[in-house]
């Protein structure tokens, strides 16, 4: 059995190799992989020797030969395959381990050279992985450490690869070819090529949107059915997923995760991680119902469900501290359907094992401060329309104290400004139209996903006096301008005695007059949150 190694990511090829020699499998290598199985005292045959052709031209050309793609390709069931081998001196190349040049690596880094990105692009690596996993009822095809010691127990137990084993790492390898020129077409299709500018140094300005799109995304389960029962539907995840994204928590308790849990579950977690302060968000139907921040996850939850106790049963919560004995204890006496934390204690655990349909999902958060927040979040959006999709950067803004205008005679208290900057938060986080009451850091009333933002407004209301919560000196965010003065009438009428909104709109001086003979304070935030 002959097996050819050349791998620019060494970790592990040492010790694999040994293994395969081990086993009296011949080694076949090329450049640095060579020197280095033999600076390790393994006897291993340089692939120059085999093909009689010097490696050249810097690297770029040493397996593109047919004494290499001759032994990967040739079927062993096909006579006349074998005979063309044994008349040009072919052997067969039985198992193949590659890995590429670091392509996705390179044009990361800051400073990345159009020079560099174009010598990191591999030839002869996914030429021959493409022969090998196309024959892959005879060839082995290795693309990565992580495989090495699966084919070892097969090797080891059986002395050879099921066909079981080949075609799984045959469709891995294709697949990572399918990244791999996903990440150069990505890439070159967002250079903005400036011809007077090229050299060797030239680092080019890249387009955010490229020319072509090539998002790669791995399938993490099927789910029971979509949206609706009659839909089929999975779960997939980014190739290299945010830190702190919801692909990338774990299930610790309940039912299978539906379709319609894992987007709801998004929208809540997408919402809590926005926060320093201990907080927690009560989903139901992608929207907020509830959001508060407390002192502890206990506090936050109970204000949070205050809001709104009818809409939390059966909802979503997320919280982005450790659910802890006591906050447990709360939670598990409504019916929830899915629970978020960045953990769970012990007593937590306890408290949820009688109920055991309750889902648990433990999701890390972002370590390292507000920076690390902001990219733990999606760093874009994408939606599917006709044979079409819509991408768009991510709704990262956060509003900042300095951003703030204040257009009224009427200045707001700093309590009633630190209310504005928690409304305008989750007012990013609920569907268009969306009106939202806030008081001490916790939502008193939300409207949402209305056809006129003044309905929005109204069932804010309903909801707060069905809550029996009390409008009385509340704040409002709404998510995008007031049109007519009707809008904020209605909120001013509620109990609100400070607004923020976007500002923009051609009657903005009649909304601010309104305030004024309101007397209520106004500000104007300079940016608007739809959410469609």
């Amino acid at each position: 059995m002959n097996a050819l190694l050349s791998v620019s990511d060494k970790t592990g090829i040492v010790e694999f190799a040994q293994a395969l020699h081990a086993l009296g499998i011949r080694l076949l290598s090329t450049g640095g992989t060579a020197k280095l199985l033999a600076d390790n005292g393994l006897p291993v045959t340089e692939v120059a020797e085999v093909t009689q052709f010097p490696e050249m031209l810097d690297g770029r050309v040493k397996t593109l030969h047919p004494k290499v793609h001759g032994g990967l390709l040739a079927r062993r069931d096909v006579p006349a395959h074998m005979a063309a081998l044994k008349e040009h001196g072919i052997d067969t190349i039985d198992l193949l381990v590659v890995n590429l040049y670091p392509f996705e690596a390179t044009v990361a880094k800051a400073g990345c050279t159009l020079a560099d990105a174009i010598e990191n692009i591999d030839i002869g690596g996914p030429a021959m992985v493409r022969s090998a996993a196309k024959n892959w009822k005879d060839v082995g095809v290795i693309t990565s450490a992580d495989q090495y010691e699966a084919v070892l127990a097969e090797l080891k137990g059986a002395g050879k690869l099921s066909d079981k084993l080949r075609f799984t790492l045959s469709v891995a390898a294709f697949n990572r070819i399918a990244q791999y020129d996903g990440a150069i077409s990505d890439y070159l299709s967002s250079v903005q090529f400036e011809d007077e500018k090229l050299s060797e140094a030239y680092v080019p300005e890249r387009a955010l949107f490229p020319g072509q799109s090539n998002g790669i995304f791995t399938k993490i389960q099927d789910l029971r059915y979509g949206e609706n029962s009659h839909q089929q539907a999975a779960l997939y995840r980014d190739l290299y997923p945010a830190p702190g994204s919801i692909v990338t928590g774990v299930q610790l308790q309940g039912k299978e995760l539906s379709y319609n849990n894992i987007a709801d579950a998004d929208a809540a977690w997408e919402c809590v991680k926005s926060f320093k302060l201990p907080a927690c968000v009560i989903v139901k139907h992608a929207n907020p119902c509830g959001v508060a921040v407390g002192t502890n996850a206990l506090e936050a939850y109970g204000k949070a469900f205050q809001t709104d106790p009818t809409s939390a049963f059966g909802g979503i919560i997320a919280l982005n501290r450790p659910v802890d004995g006591p906050a447990a204890q709360q939670i598990a006496k409504q019916f929830v359907e899915v629970l978020m934390a960045p953990d769970f204690t012990p007593e937590a655990l306890e408290v949820f094992k009688a109920k055991a349909n309750v889902r648990l999902m433990k999701i890390a958060l972002p370590a390292g401060g507000d920076t690390a927040w902001k990219q733990g979040r999606n760093l874009m959006d994408a939606k599917r329309v006709g044979s079409g999709l819509l991408l768009q950067t991510a709704d990262n803004h956060e509003l900042q104290l300095p951003d703030v205008k204040v257009v009224t005679a009427k200045q707001p208290t700093q309590e009633e400004m630190q209310d504005l900057l928690f409304a305008w938060k989750v007012a990013k986080y609920v569907k268009s139209n969306a009106i939202v009451f806030v008081k001490g850091g916790m939502t008193m009333g939300v409207g949402a996903g209305q056809m006129s933002r003044l309905d929005s407004a109204r069932i804010a209301s309903i909801k707060a006096e069905a809550a029996g919560l009390s409008l009385k000196n509340t704040v409002v965010a709404s998510d995008a301008f007031f049109p007519f003065r009707d809008g904020l009438d209605v909120v001013v009428d509620a109990g609100a005695t400070c607004v923020a909104q976007p500002g923009g709109s051609m009657r903005d001086q009649e909304v601010i007059d309104a305030a004024n003979e309101r007397g209520v304070a106004m500000v104007f935030t300079g940016v608007r949150h739809f959410r469609h």
